[in-house]
């Protein structure tokens, strides 16, 4: 077990909560991560102000609901005076952007929010979940289980779970600091990736599967951003890692680390719902499924047992686990059929996700729909990534919207390079969101099951009508 040599309290320093009513600007605000540390800063009785050049939801209602929405969106450099503290600033940004220039100028304490972050828990144990995929989903499994077995823990959590408020927490107090850490690059200004600040103690990687390809052009160059990781654990640290993983695994083994190699946990599906089998035979039901969950579940509960979580109040505590939002989120069902909806930006995560709906539900029809919207989805010498990845549907469909195109500088594609990059040639394509779902909608065969895979919205549509349409 990793010797736990951690202190009780932060030094003093401008990133010290007792350090009250400081003023602290975020340059890019509506970010993910950006708004839920400006949101925890709030709460911990800071000053927060704010700019963005586009705020959407869900930062939009919770920026809100907490008073932190700027008045009016843009950059406003006049918003930078010497009364601010620090600024945070968040990728989206340009290394031209007006406030940031002004900050600079003013010598005032410039931060990405992953430096923020290792300076807030440079005293702390530090759990860092890397990998292509499951990231999320396994940072807030760790995050319930503590909370459930009242173990205190800072954390960040890159999406919304059920029982937290704010998905970053930042306190004095707790000894373990739990991040999600994102292999994207940091800020404008600092352009390595984010999980490079913040020096584990124990880190998993749950896998490696090309992805961003506007930052790392080659999979090489991508694999190498994980290999630098592993270099900077602890020398006291642990590793744990995806063993089904061929990349991961021949990477470890290159590195000679200590690493722990965990798998899919034991289970069985009775009656449509994923049970748990304990080593002694105890069953626990779960709320989620699919293969890949069940990998992040076991990825968990190695670092729980770390921290002090015994077995059993693990168990107990992750059947309860509802998942992540939009992480096969359930949106509406009727009729025993359903539709779900996925953060899927890649292909890695649009084959886990297919593959689990097709296990969880085998007799039903299943339809799967997936918007290109990333950059790499959207680029010709990355497409051929998702061969075969929605094979496994009944009914695939492609949203493929050519303003997006544009606006992220590319050339289009063909719909005939669509399909030969999916290796399906049975694929329907769309750009128009009404005509993708009356398709779907004049195609579906009862009992069905519906996922929406899509890191935005497909040009608008309304998650909570989507079954007033449908059904």
């Amino acid at each position: 077990m990793i010797p736990l040599r951690v202190i009780d309290a932060l030094p003093a320093n401008i990133l010290d909560k007792s350090l009250m009513n400081m003023r602290i600007h975020f340059i890019s605000i509506g970010g993910s991560a950006m708004h839920n540390l400006a949101i925890a800063l709030h709460l911990n009785g800071h000053q927060i102000s704010g700019s963005d050049d586009g705020i959407f939801e869900p930062s939009l209602s919770r920026l809100i609901g907490y008073g932190l929405l700027p008045p009016s969106i843009g950059w406003f450099p006049d918003k930078i005076t010497d009364e601010i503290d620090a600024v945070i600033l968040g990728m989206h940004a340009e290394a031209d952007n007006p406030e940031l220039l002004e900050a600079q100028k003013r010598n005032i304490p410039v931060y990405s929010f992953p430096a923020y972050l290792y300076e807030h828990s440079k005293n702390k144990l530090r759990v860092v979940v890397s990998g292509s995929h499951g990231k999320t989903t396994i940072t807030a499994m760790i995050v319930q289980v503590l909370k459930y077995a009242g173990i205190d823990a800072d954390f960040l959590v890159g999406d919304k779970v059920e029982g937290f408020d704010v998905m970053v927490k930042l306190s004095p107090e707790a000894k373990f600091m739990i991040l999600e850490g994102d292999e994207y690059l940091t800020s404008p200004i600092d352009l390595q990736p984010k999980f490079f600040h913040y020096q584990p103690h124990i880190a998993v990687i749950s896998g490696i599967a090309w992805d961003h390809l506007e930052a790392f052009p080659t999979f090489e160059n991508y694999a190498s951003q994980f290999r630098l990781f592993i270099r900077m654990l602890n020398p006291e640290g642990l590793l744990f890692y995806c063993e089904d993983d061929p990349v991961l695994k021949r990477i470890i083994e290159d590195e000679g680390v200590n690493a722990i190699g965990y798998s899919v946990h034991p289970y069985e599906i009775k009656d449509g719902v994923t049970q748990l089998i304990q080593e002694e035979g105890t069953s626990y039901p779960l709320k989620i499924f699919g293969m890949h969950n069940l990998a992040n579940l076991n990825a968990a509960l190695m670092v729980c047992k770390e921290l002090g979580v015994e077995e059993d109040v693990f168990y107990k505590a992750i059947s309860t686990f509802k998942g992540v939002s939009r992480r096969i989120e359930l949106i509406a069902s009727k009729d025993n059929s359903f539709i779900y909806r996925d953060f899927a930006h890649a292909p890695s995560k649009v084959r886990a996700t297919s593959s689990a709906l097709r296990q969880q539900y085998p007799d039903h029809n299943l339809i799967l729909c997936y918007e290109l919207r990333t950059f790499s989805s959207l680029s010709d010498s990355f497409i051929d990534q998702y061969s075969g990845s929605l094979d496994c549907g009944d009914l695939a469909v492609i949203f493929y919207d050519p303003k997006i195109v544009h606006h992220k500088g590319l050339p289009l594609m063909s719909n005939e390079r669509i399909l030969e990059g999916f290796s399906n040639d049975t694929i329907q394509i769309f750009s128009n969101r009404d005509e993708m779902i009356d398709f779907i909608k004049s195609n579906t065969i009862s009992p069905f099951v519906l996922a929406l895979m899509t890191p935005i919205n497909f040009d608008g549509l309304n998650w909570n009508e989507i079954g007033t349409m449908l059904f």
